[in-house]
């Protein structure tokens, strides 16, 4: 752990005074450490309290046993905040309530056992029946799968020492330092208030405002402009496990770790523009490729990887290791893979298990042991404590889908709504001494082979402070910028100038506009110039930012597989096609294990030339080409003609060349090409002349064409 070399700080809430506004007194920017401003009430009457009128001296810390130490259960006002926060919604999740998950198993490759006793990460070969569920976290459970969001990693393992839950996120960074302010950030995110909208979209000045006011949400923010929260697929996504966690060896020593999820098919992402049609044409596409995938045989695969820590090497760093705001770069400590997780069946029943699951932080085998990061503190307590609110009993455990399955579970606790086991004997406590005599006494705890928490010295008053080591919120943001490609530095500065163009108040840009600054000079400038706004001051930094080194790791474009594996190409055919074409295409796509889907003006299909009838898999207007990683046309001459009288022909092509795909076309596509604005480039490629040079460009993104299609920040 960085160890503060100062007195512990307040945790700053904003980098300028709060907004007057209309029939509410105007706040005070009282002056907090590092320059930075937090709010105060200015009379009595503004001050926040809890439900039952108790002032609160700080809304921004929880209480905690020294300033690195862990959460207090005495803090009522941490608790009664996220109680309530958890009970809002009956019986929808608050976040991450869109969900789609899968069956499947754990197999380590390679043992752990100098760190941890936890025999999931011990035993080398063995195979964990598990269930993993991925969701989006902003909208609701009707909402549709492609908005721009962060994606929900969470995974139940059935483990021989009962159930562990890796409850994250597919970016390895989160928006706060400290729990108590989660019912914040997702009241900001979420609908405003007064209106009930926007849904599923983050792109709205209540989100912005909450954000401006908080530095520590900069990093963050860099991930969620970026690509990463453009999910291509559910299968083409990281998993990180976000908070720090401990190892415990046999002899309770810890280790820091950090835990990662890698798709085998690479990590790989949507356009903007891409992602809003796919919403239009396919509200459940991610939903529905996974589920196709599975049924198909295709089973996703991720490797899972650890990062691993002494309390010297976490020493060493230039960052506090329990701040859920940075992450630890790659190259600094490589990311050990040490198994793999493969999903194979699709549930049987949605709501009986993917909206049922019930996913704990708390739930860990013995070896695996939490930290005092304030963010996971506080969701110890949060999962628990929703999960009585949505499944209605304390007995959720006994639903199948959460029951511990590869060990018994057993213990005293009884009765309870919607209890399903038949407890028998006389006593219902322990210890007790009232069993037979052929018979042992109930169930005893095991201080061997139990769960045992690491034994970390805790020491300091109790203070609501976090502390020094936590407050740098801009390095790790510049470095994730500067890590990323060109293109992708575009696209980042691009979702910045969208979000903030639909936020009304010109004061909650500025804020945004003078955070940048401190991430990147010249992001600010491109984000203001693409809005059209002056520059406003930078924003005083409590710490000065510093350039750290670049981490290639962080990047996306140019890192995944050459490959058509996972991916989707459709062909689309008229009447009077040449069908050699298209078997030869379909033949060369699915040998390197893509999907293959014939398309057709009907869904009836087509007559090729020779008068053979082709099945179609989709019809045009319903199958448009953003739902395709590729595609090829394989047209007669009067049907390319028929096309171009057809809008959802020309968008078929048009919006393929302009999301940077690869369009194979035979001669008689030619003027449907010229009709929808299709220049040549390597991307476009002649299939009648032989399908292999269709295989390149189909592989990835026309990236070189996208500065002629689009305009970029």
């Amino acid at each position: 752990m960085a160890k503060s070399k100062s007195a512990p700080t307040r945790a700053p809430s904003s980098a300028s005074k709060a907004n007057k506004t209309s029939g509410a007194q105007s706040p005070i920017a009282s002056q907090a450490a590092g320059g930075e401003t937090h709010q105060t009430a200015s009379a009595p009457d503004d001050r926040i309290t809890t439900n039952h009128g108790v002032p609160v001296s700080d809304n921004q810390n929880s209480l905690k046993a020294g300033a690195r130490g862990p959460s207090l259960l005495e803090d009522f006002v941490l608790r009664e905040k996220i109680q309530h926060f958890d009970h809002e919604r009956i019986p929808e999740r608050i976040v991450h309530a869109r969900g789609s998950a899968a069956h499947g198993y754990f197999e380590l490759t390679k043992s752990l056992g100098r760190y941890t006793r936890a025999k999931i990460l011990t035993e080398v070969g063995k195979r964990t029946e598990l269930f993993a569920r991925f969701s989006t976290v902003a909208g609701g459970a009707g909402s549709v799968d492609t908005p721009r969001d962060v994606r929900g990693f969470a995974v139940k393992l059935y483990t021989r020492e009962g159930n562990w839950d890796l409850v994250g996120n597919n970016i390895p960074v989160f928006f706060i330092q400290d729990a108590i302010k989660f019912p914040d950030l997702i009241h900001a995110v979420k609908m405003e208030a007064d209106r009930g909208y926007p849904q599923a979209a983050s792109a709205h000045d209540t989100f912005w405002d909450f954000i401006g006011l908080m530095p520590e949400a900069t990093h963050m923010i860099m991930w969620a402009m970026s690509d990463r929260t453009l999910r291509r697929s559910l299968r083409m996504m990281e998993g990180f496990g976000v908070n720090t966690y401990r190892l415990l060896d046999d002899n309770d020593q810890p280790t820091f770790v950090k835990f990662h999820w890698r798709p085998k098919l690479g990590t790989q992402s949507t356009g903007w523009d891409e992602a809003v049609k796919i919403a239009g044409a396919d509200p459940d596409y991610h939903r529905r490729d996974l589920h196709e995938a599975i049924a198909s045989g295709a089973f996703p695969e991720w490797e899972f990887g650890v990062q691993v820590l002494s309390q010297a090497q976490a020493d060493g760093l230039a960052f506090d290791i329990l701040d859920a705001t940075k992450l630890i770069p790659e190259e600094l400590y490589p990311i050990q893979v040490v198994g793999r997780m493969v999903l194979n069946r699709n549930p049987d029943n949605f709501f009986a298990e993917t909206e049922q699951v019930a996913f704990l932080p708390t739930n860990m085998p013995p070896g695996i042991d939490v930290s005092e990061d304030p963010l996971l503190q506080g969701r110890l307590f949060s999962y628990q404590d929703t999960q009585l609110s949505r499944l209605g009993t304390v007995n959720f455990h006994q639903i199948p889908i959460n029951q511990a399955k590869g060990c018994p579970f057993q213990n005293f606790q009884r009765d309870g709504q919607m209890q399903t086991h038949l407890p028998q004997g006389r006593a219902n406590y322990e210890p007790n001494s009232l069993g037979q005599a052929s018979e042992i006494d109930g169930p005893r705890e095991d201080p061997k082979g139990g769960f045992r928490t690491a034994a970390v010295a805790v020491e300091g008053a109790k203070v609501r402070l976090r502390p020094e080591s936590f407050a740098d919120h801009y390095s790790q943001a510049r470095m994730f910028f500067r890590s990323q490609t060109k293109i992708e530095q575009a696209h980042l500065a691009s979702a910045l100038v969208f979000e903030l163009s639909k936020c009304s108040f010109d004061h909650v840009r500025a804020r945004v506009l003078g955070n940048l600054q401190n991430v990147d000079a010249d992001l600010a400038k491109r984000v203001a110039a693409g809005l059209n706004v002056p520059l406003p001051p930078k924003t005083a930094a409590a710490v000065e930012p510093q350039d750290l080194k670049p981490s290639p790791a962080l990047r996306i474009v140019g890192k995944y597989p050459e490959t058509l594996m996972g991916r989707a190409v459709g062909i689309l055919v008229t009447d009077g096609a040449d069908g050699a074409v298209v078997k030869a295409v379909r033949k060369a796509c699915e040998a390197e294990g893509a999907t293959v889907k014939i398309v057709a003006p009907k869904v009836g299909g087509v007559t090729l030339k020779g008068g053979k009838t082709l099945v179609a898999d989709g019809q045009l207007a319903g199958t448009p080409s953003v739902v395709f990683d590729a595609v090829a046309l394989v047209v007669s001459a009067d049907g390319c003609a028929q096309l171009m009288a057809d809008s959802a022909g020309i968008d078929f092509v048009h919006n393929a060349f302009v999301h940077l795909k690869a369009i194979g076309f035979t001669a008689e596509a030619q003027p449907l090409l010229d009709k929808a604005g299709v220049v040549a480039d390597p991307g476009i490629v002649n299939v009648a002349k032989g399908a292999e040079a269709f295989l390149p460009p189909a592989r990835t993104r026309q990236w070189a064409r996208e500065p002629s299609v689009r305009m970029l920040a």
